[in-house]
C-alpha cells in the first residue's frame, strides 16, 4: 500500500514506536505499549442546496501505556519531536509510580501476537475535492425533493472522507499497523409542513468510495422514509409482536455485545452474567464473527493489544459460545482474551429458517398483525437487568400489510425474554457498521401509547 498520502511512512511510524520503547526502558519501565496514528479527511455538508460547511481535517497523535511491574500509567501528544517523546513517557512513567498495584494489568502473552498479518484491504483513498463532494451533497439532496413536492425541507447533506494509518508496538515483540479508510455520504430531508412535519436519513458508507451508494438513490429513498412517516397517529398500549427494520435490528447485536463484554461481565453489571455455554437464543439463532472479511469495517488482523484475531461462533444453535474478552478482562474472570481488545469485528446473525421469501414483504406477512418499528429514541435498556423501554415510532401491521405510521409509543421488555423470542430473521441483509442482520421478529413486547 503506496502510504504517500501520510506526512509519515508506515517504516517511519515503526522507528518512533521502537524509539518510544527504548526511551520506556531507559526510564526503568518493566513494559511498554506505544501507538502512532495520523489521518487526514475532508467533510462538506449542504443545506437546500447551499454550502453550509467545508472541514479538512489533519491530526496525529501518539499514546504510550508504561508499567513498573503491576502499575501502570498512560500519557498522549501530538508532538513527534524526539524531546516530546520523551517526556510523554516520562509523564506515563511518573503515572505508574503513583498508580496503585492491579494484578490484572500487563501486556498480552506474546504467544498470541499477529507477526504476519494478512493484508486485509482496508485502505481506499478517495481523490475528490471539496467542489466535488458538495456536489455529491447536492446531488443527494435535490434528489430528495425531487421525489414529491410534500419533501418541502431538508437538515442537510453531508459528505465525510476519511483515510488513516496507525502502528502500534509493545516490549514483548510485538509491532504492526496498517493504513484504513471509511467514506459516508447521508441526507435528511423533512416532509410536510407546521406541526405535521416529518423527518427521515439515509446513509451509504464504505471503505470503497466505489461501493457506496449514488447519491440519487440515497436522497430517493431519505425521501420515501420521510414521506412514509407523514399523517403519524398514536396508539392504545397493547402487546404484540414486534419487527425492528434491519437498520434498528443491528442494534439488538451491538445489546449482546455490549451483555457479553469482559468489562461489564468481570463487574457483574450485565444480564448475561455467567451465560457461556448457555441457551441465550431460540435453537435457530446463530451469531458468527469474521474479522477477515476483505475491507469490512470490522476487519482487524489483530486487535489493539496486537493479538491474533480468529474466525469463531459466538451464537451456535442459540447457546453462546465465547465472551468479547480483552487480555485485562480475561485476566480478571480467569479465562484468555479472545482478541477483542478495542471491541467486535465483524458479526453476522442469522436464523436457520430464514427463506429467501423473508424479505422485507415476507417479515410483514410473517408478524401478520403488530408493530413495524423504524426508529428508537433515547436510551433505555438496563444492562444489569435486561429492562428494556425505549421511546419509538413505526408503522402499525394488519394482516401483513402496512395500515398507517405512528409515533409517541414506547416499546417495553426484558432483553433476556427479546432473545429468546426472536421468531425469525430475515432475508433483507443490511450492514450496518460491523453488523449485519436482517430485520428481526420477535414475538411480543409492550407497545406503550396513550
Amino acid at each position: 500500500m503506496n502510504d504517500s498520502m501520510f506526512t509519515h511512512t508506515q517504516d517511519q511510524l515503526k522507528q518512533l514506536a521502537r524509539d518510544v520503547l527504548a526511551f520506556a526502558k531507559e526510564k526503568g519501565g518493566s513494559d511498554a505499549a506505544v501507538e502512532f496514528s495520523e489521518g487526514g479527511g475532508l467533510s462538506v455538508s449542504v443545506r437546500k442546496g447551499k454550502i453550509e460547511t467545508i472541514e479538512q481535517n489533519k491530526d496525529k497523535g501518539m499514546g504510550v501505556t508504561v508499567y513498573i511491574g503491576q502499575r501502570r500509567g498512560n500519557a498522549s501528544t501530538s508532538d513527534f519531536s524526539a524531546a516530546a517523546l520523551r517526556a510523554t513517557v516520562d509523564a506515563a512513567y511518573n503515572i505508574a509510580r503513583f498508580t496503585a498495584e492491579d494484578d490484572c494489568a500487563g501486556l498480552a502473552d506474546p504467544a498470541l501476537y499477529e507477526h504476519d498479518p494478512q493484508d486485509l484491504r482496508l485502505c481506499y483513498p478517495w481523490d475528490i475535492t471539496a467542489a466535488d463532494a458538495v456536489v455529491l451533497a447536492q446531488r443527494a439532496e435535490a434528489a430528495a425533493f425531487d421525489v414529491d413536492p410534500r419533501v418541502t425541507n431538508s437538515e442537510g447533506a453531508s459528505v465525510h472522507v476519511q483515510s488513516s494509518h496507525f502502528v502500534s508496538a509493545n516490549s514483548r515483540g510485538f509491532i504492526g499497523g496498517y493504513p484504513f479508510s471509511r467514506h459516508t455520504l447521508s441526507v435528511a430531508p423533512i416532509a410536510g409542513k407546521g406541526a405535521r412535519m416529518q423527518r427521515d436519513y439515509w446513509y451509504t458508507s464504505a471503505r470503497d468510495p466505489m461501493r457506496m451508494a449514488q447519491p440519487e438513490a440515497v436522497g430517493r429513498y431519505a425521501a420515501e422514509r420521510a414521506l412514509a412517516r407523514l399523517n403519524a397517529r398514536q396508539m392504545s398500549t397493547v402487546t404484540c409482536p414486534v419487527l425492528f427494520e434491519a437498520p434498528l435490528a443491528a442494534g439488538l447485536l451491538g445489546a449482546l455485545v455490549q451483555a457479553t463484554s469482559g468489562g461489564a461481565l468481570y463487574r457483574k453489571s450485565t444480564f448475561l452474567n455467567d451465560s457461556l455455554g448457555t441457551t441465550i437464543f431460540p435453537t435457530h439463532i446463530s451469531v458468527t464473527e469474521d474479522p477477515f472479511v476483505l475491507g469490512g469495517v470490522g476487519s482487524a488482523p489483530f486487535d489493539e493489544e496486537g493479538v491474533r484475531t480468529v474466525r469463531r461462533d459466538v451464537v451456535r444453535d442459540g447457546v453462546l459460545q465465547g465472551y468479547f474478552l480483552s487480555s485485562y478482562s480475561a485476566r480478571k474472570l480467569g479465562m484468555q482474551t479472545t482478541g477483542n481488545a478495542g471491541g467486535s469485528h465483524n458479526l453476522e446473525m442469522k436464523s436457520s429458517g430464514t427463506r429467501l421469501a423473508d424479505d422485507f414483504a415476507g417479515m410483514l406477512r410473517k408478524m401478520d398483525r403488530g408493530l413495524l418499528v423504524t426508529e428508537l429514541m433515547g436510551e433505555g435498556t438496563n444492562y444489569v437487568t435486561g429492562d428494556y423501554s425505549r421511546g419509538a415510532s413505526g408503522f402499525w401491521v394488519e394482516n401483513g400489510v402496512i395500515q398507517y405510521p405512528v409515533e409517541e409509543i414506547t416499546i417495553a421488555g426484558n432483553m433476556k425474554d427479546m432473545f429468546q423470542a426472536i421468531v425469525g430473521i430475515g432475508s433483507d441483509v443490511l450492514t450496518r457498521g460491523n453488523k449485519t442482520t436482517g430485520s428481526i421478529l420477535i414475538e411480543k413486547m409492550v407497545v406503550g401509547g396513550s
